[in-house]
């Protein structure tokens, strides 16, 4: 067993978390995506699981993956069926992306009966999900530019072109603490979520769907700011959380100018995803549409 401990403050060793295991760590916080990588490099299992700290997994969750995923060598991440914790409702049944690269969980807030059968879905929510070592390999696992959200959308995307599968398997149940770790609309996950959004769509989007998505992003901060003076959705728990609407605005111009400044890096990724991908733009925007959603629904969760 491999532990990494990401705390920064020696966590893991200073409660005795962890015994019986290899523990791996880190003087810092290096983010979600690099402390998954370290874990992958330190082993040879041929599948790796992700869990976050605030998830909690039913005890058959490992084994329907592994079942899931070992009857579909096409298959190379299992999303699971994730409840908000307590609720019989639904965290994510897999994820969604909409026309500017923002990502949601598809079926937020609905039952779990809505989401019965295991099907494909476009990718997993990282918070609760299992990968083939075979296709972290070949995409290069997780981005550690993202450090924190959307890095699960990023790697789903570069499996998509690689021509990885993603299944949705409901026997495999987690409860989560939604966003209890940074906050549902704190000041840190608006800044990351929007830059990782626009990470997203540079490496990702083909070339049509690139220029259409400035537009999509508009409609999207449009329907924000209908549903913050309704006092609803993700901008008014920003403001009910006591943060002043100019913040918003704020993280939006820094996030624009964090991606000036990594598109050289950005481009780079770009063409070597290309390089290496085994289905066209027309099959990549096609998945895309099948697994979409709208701009009003992102602002509404």
């Amino acid at each position: 067993m491999i532990v990494i401990d990401n705390s920064g403050q020696g966590l893991v060793r200073r409660n005795g978390l962890a015994v019986d295991a290899r523990v791996i760590e880190n003087t810092r916080n290096a983010g979600f995506g690099e402390a998954v990588n370290q874990g992958l490099r330190a082993s040879a299992a041929p599948y790796l699981a992700t869990l976050n700290d605030d998830a909690v997994p039913r005890p058959n969750w490992l084994d329907a993956l592994l079942e899931a995923i070992e009857r579909r060598p096409d298959v190379g991440m299992c999303a699971s069926q994730v409840r908000l914790f307590g609720e019989d409702m639904l965290d994510s049944a897999g994820m969604l992306i909409a026309r500017d690269a923002s990502s949601k969980q598809r079926g937020h807030g609905r039952p779990p009966a809505d989401f019965p059968v295991a099907e494909e879905t476009l990718f997993p929510s990282g918070s609760a999900a299992l990968y083939r070592r075979a296709l972290l390999e070949e995409t290069g696992g997780f981005d550690p530019g993202f450090f924190l959200y959307c890095e699960d959308t990023d790697l789903g995307l570069r499996a998509r072109w690689a021509g990885w599968k993603c299944l949705y398997v409901p026997e495999a149940v987690v409860e989560h603490h939604y966003s209890y770790s940074a906050g549902r609309a704190s000041p840190v996950k608006a800044y990351y979520v929007e830059r990782n959004r626009l990470f997203v769509l540079a490496k990702n989007f083909p070339a049509g769907m690139l220029l259409a998505a400035p537009f999509a992003a508009l409609a999207r901060y449009l329907w924000h700011a209908w549903y913050l003076l309704q006092g609803r959705g993700s901008a008014a728990r920003f403001r009910a959380e006591g943060n002043a609407g100019p913040k918003m605005l704020w993280y939006v111009v820094r996030a624009h100018a964090a991606l000036l400044g990594a598109l050289p890096r950005l481009w780079r990724q770009r063409r070597q995803i290309r390089a290496r991908a085994k289905i066209t733009p027309a099959v990549f925007r096609h998945l895309v549409r099948s697994h979409s959603i709208s701009a009003r629904r992102v602002a509404a969760l």
